[in-house]
C-alpha cells in the first residue's frame, strides 16, 4: 500500500470533494506540464489509472478529441463522477491483478492511485506492458518522509501542534501498511518494469490556500482515528482546525514525485 490507505482516507468519506479539489489545485499544473511536454494530442490512446477526480480525465479528453480514447479504470472509479461519454470509457479494473484494459496505449498515467492496489510492482509492470513502443508512462505519488512536516517553519505552538498531528497521520498510515517513502522509489520501479529513458522530478508546495484546504480536510477525516490511537485529543484537533482557518499558518503539502519513461 502507498500513501492513501483505503481504510484511513477513504474516497467514500465526507469531504472527498474538498480533498479532490485541493489535490487538483496543488498538483494539476505539474501533471499537465508533463503531459504537454509529451505532446498529448488528437488521436492519442490514453489509460488513466485510478482517477482521483475529473480534472485530469477532462483535460485528456479535450486533448485527444473524438478520434482518441481515454480509458479510466479503478477499483471503484464511479465515485469520481467522471463523465462516461466519448472519448472517455470507464471500467472497473484491478491494475495489479487483471490484464491491461487494452494495448498500444500512447500514454498511461497514474497520480496518487497506486494505494488502491495490493501489488504496486505488478501494477507498474502491467501499465508498462500496455504501452505501444515509444509510449509514455507517467506515475506520480507523494513521499511523506522526504519532508515530514506540515509546518516547515516551526516557530510557535500552533506550528508545533500541526507537526505533531502530521506525525500522528504518518503513524496511522504506517500502521495501515502504507509505504511513506513510495514516491522516491518510482524511478527504480519504472526501470524494473522495463522502461527506458526514465526521469523524475518533484514538486513541493510550501504554502497556498489549497495546502490549507487539504490539511483541514485530512484532519477531519482522520479525527476519530487520531483520538482512538491516543495521538491527539478532540480539543487539540479543534484548535488545529481553528488555526488553519485563521489563514496565518504556512502549511505545506508532501512533495509529489513525478516519474516517467518510454516503452521499448
Amino acid at each position: 500500500m502507498t500513501l492513501t490507505d483505503a481504510n484511513l482516507l477513504d474516497h467514500r468519506q465526507a469531504g472527498v470533494a474538498e480533498r479532490s479539489a485541493a489535490l487538483a489545485a496543488l498538483f494539476d499544473p505539474t501533471t499537465f506540464r508533463h503531459l504537454e511536454r509529451f505532446g498529448v494530442g488528437p488521436g492519442w490512446r490514453c489509460w488513466e489509472v485510478g482517477a482521483g477526480g475529473t480534472t485530469v480525465v477532462s483535460w485528456l479528453a479535450k486533448k485527444v478529441g473524438p478520434t482518441g480514447k481515454v480509458v479510466v479504470t479503478g477499483l471503484d472509479p464511479a465515485w469520481a463522477a467522471v463523465p462516461a461519454r466519448p472519448p472517455v470509457q470507464i471500467r472497473l479494473h484491478d491494475v495489479s491483478a487483471e490484464e491491461p484494459p487494452g494495448e498500444d496505449f500512447d500514454l498511461v498515467h497514474a497520480r496518487l492511485a497506486l494505494a488502491e492496489v495490493p501489488d504496486c510492482v505488478r501494477a507498474l509492470r502491467s501499465m508498462a506492458k500496455a504501452l505501444r513502443p515509444g509510449g509514455r508512462l507517467l506515475v506520480e505519488d507523494v513521499d511523506l518522509t522526504l519532508q515530514p512536516l506540515v509546518c516547515p517553519d516551526e516557530h510557535g505552538p500552533e506550528h508545533q501542534l500541526a507537526n505533531r498531528l502530521r506525525q500522528g497521520l504518518r503513524q496511522l498510515l504506517a500502521g495501515h501498511g502504507a509505504d511513506l517513502a513510495f514516491g522516491r522509489c518510482l524511478p527504480r520501479l519504472l526501470r524494473a518494469a522495463g522502461l527506458r529513458r526514465v526521469e523524475a522530478d518533484a514538486y513541493f508546495p510550501v504554502t497556498s490556500p489549497a495546502c490549507a484546504a487539504l490539511e483541514a480536510t485530512t484532519t477531519r477525516q482522520i479525527r476519530d482515528e487520531l483520538i482512538s490511537a491516543g495521538l491527539a485529543t478532540a480539543q487539540e484537533i479543534d484548535r488545529h482546525l481553528v488555526n488553519i482557518a485563521s489563514g496565518t499558518m504556512d502549511l505545506a503539502a508532501p512533495p509529489m514525485i513525478s516519474a516517467w519513461g518510454r516503452a521499448m
